[in-house]
């Protein structure tokens, strides 16, 4: 959420309240006429702003009106992803269970009309470009289309720790070579990615409405042949690099995805939709291994459902990915990943066809 058009006195308002759970204005006047040298009904002022800008909620009546950070706020506000991450694991203030809130709150506008716009620009550059590949050469635009899976499939599992590099991974998917030296399952996991990107391009309109099965369907692709279970799980799990534990128990998993997926029935921005499930299938962690991986594959699927760009992730340092989605998983915070998801869908429209 950007805070640039704030004044100091408004921006000081706002660390006041991330300190406090909850506040009146009495609290909040000592500190901040002392340093800015107003009146109250300043004061008050700026409180009713923040409160219009969804950054503060107002609750109760008359004398017995409060204010705390909003959790809006939160989920958009802008993170030193570099600072954050210096603090040591357990000296972290982090949000250890699953919030089941944030569903409702990626349900609104957390896509700035200017961010919209990048996205809708990108999008009719790339719906250009395709039109005029295909038609002019079908054979680089096969090409292309191979490029783009082979980049997605090695970039995909680099992120879950795959040694493979780019070349290996085109000549195997190219040729069936065998990288030396590398882990048969490595191989097996870029393998799948790609039988799960050729099920998309196969059935593009099948994934216009995500449902549970076609989740469950897409993660059997991606763990084909790797000892992983195919169904949701019924025991707790950890995750490297957070104190973050997600539900544990399979009928938590299967109400919380049920909900998710109706959901997001009734969002018509694909961009959204496809944004929500990337972060969400990955914090619910419903399945013992490949979430990640699912949660990338979903997104992309209704990308192209609908006419957009595949992101590739191929301009995304493994290290920086990791990062945005630990830092939802500990502050229930998009501003990373959004920022990771709208530079990765542009560069797929600027890289891929062209």
């Amino acid at each position: 959420m950007n805070i640039s058009n704030l004044n100091n006195r408004q921006i000081r308002i706002i660390e006041f309240a991330e300190k406090n759970k909850t506040f009146q204005t009495k609290d909040l006047l000592p500190s901040i006429k002392e340093e800015f040298d107003v009146e109250r009904l300043t004061i008050v002022r700026d409180l009713s702003l923040l409160t219009k800008k969804l950054i503060l909620d107002k609750k109760g009546k008359g004398r017995s009106i409060f204010y705390q950070i909003s959790n809006k706020y939160l989920l958009m506000k802008d993170y030193d992803v570099d600072k954050y991450f210096s603090i040591p694991l357990h000296n972290r203030d982090i949000k250890p269970y699953f919030n089941n809130e944030v569903i409702d709150l990626l349900e609104s506008d957390i896509f700035s009309d200017k961010e919209v716009e990048r996205l809708e620009n990108a999008k009719t550059k790339y719906n250009k470009v395709v039109k005029s590949l295909r038609k002019e050469s079908p054979t680089i635009f096969k090409k292309e289309w191979e490029r783009l899976i082979i980049e997605l499939s090695w970039k995909s599992s680099e992120i879950e720790g795959n040694t493979y590099t780019l070349l290996e991974t085109e000549f195997l998917i190219k040729d069936f070579t065998l990288a030396k030296g590398k882990d048969k399952a490595e191989a097996q996991m870029i393998l799948n990615h790609k039988k799960a990107l050729d099920l998309i391009l196969l059935k593009p309109n099948y994934f216009n409405e995500i449902t549970v099965d076609k989740i469950k369907e897409i993660h059997s692709l991606l763990t084909q042949d790797i000892d992983i279970k195919k169904d949701f799980r019924n025991h707790s799990v950890g995750i490297t690099g957070t104190l973050y534990r997600p539900m544990s128990k399979r009928n938590e998993i299967e109400k919380v995805v049920n909900e998710l997926v109706e959901k997001t029935k009734k969002i018509d921005n694909h961009f959204l939709k496809a944004f929500i499930f990337l972060i969400m299938i990955a914090y619910i962690q419903p399945f013992e291994d490949g979430n990640k991986r699912t949660s990338r594959i979903v997104a992309n699927a209704i990308l192209y459902a609908n006419n957009s760009p595949m992101l590739s992730y191929r301009d995304v340092d493994a290290k920086e990915y990791k990062k945005a989605i630990l830092l939802f998983y500990e502050q229930n915070n998009i501003s990373y990943i959004k920022k990771i998801f709208i530079e990765q869908f542009e560069f797929s429209a600027n890289n891929y066809f062209n």
